[in-house]
């Protein structure tokens, strides 16, 4: 994916953000690619820390639409934090994903499904009847041995970290991202 795409994305997100917080703020929406549908996740921080992150697994909306609303739910939706000031928005920095299309892992125990992970490509999505969670691919940052990074995702889930039942399903997607302080760092 391209640099302008993601140029014009964080731009939306930021804009979409700003204006909600009463500030009136555009952004460039022409792009033929944001009319067609697309998924990502919004993830904001300040100072390196997590300060709210929402995001479509699946595409079922445009990609405009999408950046939108995940961008607003990030900032003012994430049940981790309170709701985005005004006086917050200058330190806070803008994170769009683009994800591909989700494929399943195919594994027959837990020891297979780690050694099916790859660590620092694959975003993860952990389903076990009515618990589920996804880890960004950026999470193999923080978390970079694959047993850590399944036991963490299945706690997001609300299972215990060493929680295993033969129906669990893993499946694996991989992102374009764009971060403000990559694209718009003064050269």
């Amino acid at each position: 994916m391209t640099a302008e795409l993601g140029t014009s994305l964080l731009g939306i997100a930021r804009a979409t953000i700003a204006d909600a917080l009463g500030s009136a703020a555009r952004a460039d929406e022409s792009a033929p690619r944001l009319h067609a549908p697309g998924a990502s996740f919004v993830t904001l921080t300040q100072q390196g820390e997590l300060r709210g992150c929402i995001g479509t697994l699946e595409a079922h909306r445009s990609l405009l639409a999408d950046v939108k609303a995940n961008a607003l739910a990030a900032a003012f939706r994430d049940p981790r934090f309170e709701p985005l000031q005004h006086t917050e928005l200058d330190i806070t920095e803008v994170e769009v994903s683009l994800l591909s299309a989700i494929q399943p892992i195919a594994f027959t125990s837990e020891v297979d499904a780690l050694a099916a992970l790859r660590p620092g490509i694959d975003g993860v999505v952990l389903e076990y009847r009515h618990y589920r969670s996804t880890f960004l691919p950026q999470v193999w940052e923080q978390l970079p041995e694959p047993g850590m990074f399944l036991a963490q995702l299945k706690r997001k889930a609300g299972l215990p970290a060493d929680f295993w039942a033969e129906d669990i399903r893993l499946s694996c997607y991989s992102v374009s991202k764009w971060r403000e302080s990559e694209l718009w760092a003064p050269q």
